[in-house]
């Protein structure tokens, strides 16, 4: 199947690189298995050279460039050599691209919590959104959430945006007890207290001064709990340790900063409940990684979250500190309903894997590589 396709060109600035968010693990995760569903398709434009080695069977391309790289390096090499299509999984078009386009959106938080994002930021993502949806011969969605954004706030054709489900990785599942003790002992966490873990960059839209206030709220009754902040900091964080301080709670929240993700199956493993009460998310990758490792999740009941539950987690509403408490409450306290969402979301994250999402992707790619 693969060895007849025509060239299928791949913007990879956020690919394979080291201290990958989410939005950078699903380009890698893509690209790797279009890679391998299509060996010898694809060619890879970097702006330096990756950390990490993709795949053999690409034409990998560095194209160095101390600014303006997608509008002037990356447009320039596809004008002089076109690929039949070009893919971008988490960036921009450049303004001048010769060969069509399939771009990823990821989410249109922005529109909705305009608050949370800085003001030069949002004018920059309105813009790139617009070009996208005038231009690319087809966008990507994270989610239905997602798609109807586009659809309903810059009136794409819904024939040309297609949903493609993010997925866990295949190496996670629920850790040894080892593996277990291992990452408490690095984190400093005590062997037996029990905690609960939010995944994700500090920042606004992650609504975590009320998980914070939700969390205190809760240890009166549970001294012994914890809360395990893992992600690095981002826009708009600089008052969180501040707030868990005036909480009384400081002692109890641990920051771990950006961690890998090989030891992140572990930290998911060990909590007793993932907790994403986010504002917005496009997709939330934290909430299915959890589910494959075993761990019950709380997420809120909006944007994109509950298609990404896929009926096997706890919704909350994200605005009430109250509601949030009380979700956590009852996974803290009520072993049975622990157990219910460990193998709901067990069965919910077994449904999902990257491979599936990179042959959906390859669909829309070869699609328009063959006019259609």
């Amino acid at each position: 199947m693969s060895q007849s396709l025509p060239t299928i060109g791949v913007d990879a600035s956020r690919s394979f690189g080291g201290g990958r968010t989410g939005t950078e693990h699903y380009a890698t995760a893509i690209t790797r298995q279009l890679i391998r569903l299509a060996p010898g398709s694809m060619r890879l434009y970097f702006r330096t050279a990756p950390v990490e080695t993709p795949p053999p069977g690409t034409d990998v391309l560095v194209l160095p460039a101390p600014r303006l790289w997608t509008h002037i390096r990356l447009a320039s090499e596809v004008a002089r050599r076109p690929p039949a299509v070009l893919f971008i999984p988490a960036h921009v078009m450049p303004l001048f691209c010769r060969p069509p386009a399939v771009v990823t959106v990821h989410d249109l938080g922005y529109e909705h919590f305009p608050e949370t994002h800085p003001a030069m930021s949002r004018a920059y993502l309105r813009w790139t959104t617009r070009r996208h949806v005038r231009h690319a011969a087809y966008l990507v969605a994270d989610s239905q959430a997602t798609k109807d954004d586009l659809v309903d706030l810059y009136g794409a054709s819904p024939d040309r945006v297609r949903v493609v489900l993010l997925a866990p990785d295949a190496h996670l599942a629920p850790p040894s007890p080892e593996d277990v003790a291992r990452v408490r002992h690095l984190q400093g966490l005590p062997p037996d207290a029990p905690y609960l873990l939010h995944v994700g960059t500090l920042q606004p839209r992650k609504n975590l001064p009320r998980l914070l206030a939700a969390f205190a709220a809760l240890k009166d009754d549970h001294p012994e709990l914890r809360l395990v902040m893992a992600g690095m900091r981002g826009w708009g964080h600089e008052d969180l340790a501040g707030l868990a301080w005036r909480l009384g709670i400081a002692d109890s929240v641990c920051w771990t900063g950006y961690l890998p993700h090989d030891l992140l199956g572990a930290l998911y493993g060990g909590a007793t409940a993932l907790a994403m009460p986010s504002l917005y998310e496009g997709f939330g990758l934290p909430v299915v990684e959890a589910m494959a490792c075993g761990t019950p999740v709380l997420c809120s009941g909006t944007s994109s979250l509950p298609e990404a539950a896929g009926g096997a987690a706890l919704l909350v509403d994200p605005l009430k500190i109250d509601a949030i408490a009380a979700g956590l409450r009852r996974l803290v306290e009520d072993a049975d309903l622990r157990a219910q969402l460990r193998g709901r979301g067990l069965m919910r994250a077994a449904k999902l894997s990257w491979e599936s999402s990179a042959r959906q992707v390859l669909q829309v790619l070869t699609a328009v590589t063959d006019g259609r």
